[in-house]
């Protein structure tokens, strides 16, 4: 069945490319953080101040993995909450100075990481890379 063939081929690419960046470490980047607490840093720092439903719809997880995290980071004093001037049973999330610094840091070692991934690339080669990645998306957005 060409199907089946076609998905093991997706899937082997799929477990290539988690190893080959190390999505599967318990913690990214060689931080403190798990790829979907990392996630969720970035997502409140691209949206502040944010709900906790619009994270939810943004990553995709449940309402009590997220709670947990944000608890963890308000402990941490990386996040703070406040509640909506428009709705008061919303509470929104923003990130503190200490949570900002943080972002930026793993995005420095992030965007490191890829660095060295694409550092033994040509230019051309890069830009074969970028289309291919481009036309992924495309594919898979049709959907």
């Amino acid at each position: 069945m060409k199907d089946k063939k076609i998905i093991e081929s997706i899937r082997a690419f799929n477990r290539y490319y988690t190893d080959l960046i190390g999505l599967l470490d318990d913690h990214l980047l060689n931080s403190d953080y798990s790829l979907v607490e990392a996630r969720t840093l970035y997502e409140v720092y691209s949206h502040q101040p944010v709900s906790a439903s619009q994270i939810m719809a943004e990553i995709h997880i449940d309402k009590g993995y997220l709670s947990r995290i944000l608890k963890q980071f308000e402990k941490k004093g990386i996040i703070s909450k406040e509640i909506s001037d428009e709705d008061a049973r919303i509470t929104l999330v923003s990130l503190t100075e200490k949570g900002t610094q943080l972002v930026h840091e793993l995005n420095d070692t992030s965007n490191q990481q890829i660095g060295a991934l694409i550092k033994k690339l040509t230019k051309e080669e890069q830009q074969e890379l970028l289309r291919h990645m481009q036309a992924i998306r495309e594919l898979l957005g049709k959907h």
